[in-house]
């Protein structure tokens, strides 16, 4: 928050509740700084359901129009790009998307760049890792912070081999004060203390750093 330049990777297993946790973020970054011109927050929700719409220049394409729309006014190089291309009907290609988010970048004092879930990010045609490449690249030229969610992904974890790291997990206690506040649902004089401390010792087993519970299941 306070330096820039700054990387931030946050791996966990399925259901410890990194979405969660990457739209929270979000959303206090937008409440800090929504009177704060001069920074930009731009994110990506990766989903591999729509791998179609999740290209290397759709992502980026996303990220230059979130910060677009924060400045007061549209930049000139990005209405020229869009009537270059609204005539033929055609749309920009990779070169002139960054080109375009690097100038955009620069309008700002500080950059915020969050992407959640990148081990659904389609690895095939080498999008996700052009795509961090080309965060990188816009980290290195702009001083971007940028914060990152996957899957525990050996792969994914190299490329963040010099980026602070602090995995997403459930503590216990995390378990403990859930199951606590849902355990007053349940009627005491059918499940006793005794009981009710035997369901919560298996659950916290049970979900092994998972946060997200179906308490309504059990």
């Amino acid at each position: 928050m306070e330096t820039k330049k700054q990387t931030l990777f946050c791996p966990g297993i399925p259901g410890a509740g990194k979405t969660v946790l990457t739209a929270i973020v979000i959303d206090d970054l937008y409440t800090r700084f929504q009177n704060d011109t001069n920074i930009g927050i731009a994110y990506l929700y990766c989903n591999f359901q729509r791998h179609s719409e999740q290209r290397l220049e759709d992502l980026l394409s996303s990220l230059l129009r979130q910060l677009v729309q924060q400045q007061c006014s549209i930049p000139d190089g990005v209405r020229a790009l869009y009537e270059k291309h609204k005539g033929k009907r055609t749309r920009p290609v990779l070169d002139e998307i960054v080109k375009e988010l690097h100038s955009v970048t620069a309008m700002y004092s500080r950059i915020f760049i969050l992407i959640d879930a990148l081990d659904e990010c389609q690895a095939t045609d080498g999008c996700r890792t052009n795509l961090l490449s080309e965060i990188f690249n816009l980290q290195a030229k702009s001083g971007a912070n940028i914060f990152a969610t996957s899957r525990i992904n050996d792969e994914i974890a190299k490329l963040f081999d010099r980026s602070i790291c602090l995995e997403i997990r459930a503590t216990n206690e995390d378990v403990k004060i859930y199951l606590k506040g849902q355990m007053q649902r349940l009627q005491s004089d059918i499940l006793d203390k005794d009981i009710q401390q035997m369901i919560e010792s298996e659950i916290i087993r049970a979900v092994d750093g998972m946060y997200v519970i179906n308490y309504t299941k059990m």
